[in-house]
């Protein structure tokens, strides 16, 4: 088999004179140059390691994102009811204990406890009023648009965009728009409640306030937020036009 020829060189003497054929075998064939590179990079050099580890994390966020659940639409919210309070939790007497958690938490805010300040003003309290969580709150309609709801009284168990649902004294589940509703509220001193010695899984009526607990009223049109947007948000003075 040495003594065969090149397919290549056969062909190019059927084009060509056999010393045209021959010089163009040599030239474009023997001696033509072969530019190598590596078919992978070197396995001790940084740009390997950093290049594998790049690829390792792209592939664990990718099976992460299949893993993460997606949030539930809000169809899926209200088929699957997971905000709504049952029938049988619609009791008075299981939130009189966030009632009381919240009163301590409000306390805290305010800077009031025993031996501190009993009293607070309305540039110092009203920015933190304002961005006050309400859930567990006791709030009372003084005025109302639609007169129906003038007189409901009960604790905060939802605090929506919108509305404030209550539960009320009668187990009753209340939603309240806050447009046009003005809302009122009390914060007992805190030693008029430790005097009066009152556990934690018992209401505190209105004679438990006493004479100096403080009294508030919040607008509900004012108040049309989350209760995590109003934790940051910053609020202005401007003039009420339903006043």
């Amino acid at each position: 088999m040495a003594g065969t020829s090149h397919i290549a060189l056969d062909l190019l003497k059927r084009a060509h004179p056999p010393d045209t054929a021959l010089a163009i075998f040599t030239e474009k064939v023997l001696h033509k140059p072969l530019h190598l590179r590596p078919s992978s990079p070197d396995p001790n050099s940084q740009d390997a390691r950093a290049r594998r580890r790049l690829q390792r994390l792209r592939k664990q966020e990718k099976i992460r994102r299949r893993q993460r659940p997606k949030p539930l639409s809000a169809k899926e919210k209200r088929i699957t009811g997971i905000y709504e309070i049952p029938k049988e939790k619609q009791k008075y007497a299981i939130y009189v204990p966030l009632y009381r958690m919240w009163l301590g938490y409000i306390w805290e805010i305010l800077g009031m406890g025993k031996g501190k300040q009993s009293w607070v003003t309305a540039q110092g309290a009203g920015g933190k009023i304002a961005s006050a969580d309400f859930h567990g709150s006791k709030l009372t309609v003084v005025r109302s648009t639609c007169v129906s709801l003038v007189g409901l009284k009960g604790i905060v168990v939802r605090d929506t965009k919108f509305t404030f649902q209550i539960v009320t004294e009668k187990n009753e589940l209340k939603t309240i728009p806050k447009n046009h509703t003005i809302f009122e509220f009390h914060i007992p001193q805190p030693d008029a409640i430790a005097e009066a010695d009152i556990t934690l899984n018992k209401d505190i009526s209105d004679e438990d306030l006493g004479v100096n607990a403080l009294v508030f009223q919040i607008h509900g049109s004012s108040f049309e937020y989350r209760a995590v947007d109003r934790a940051t948000k910053k609020f202005k003075q401007r003039p009420l036009p339903e006043l």
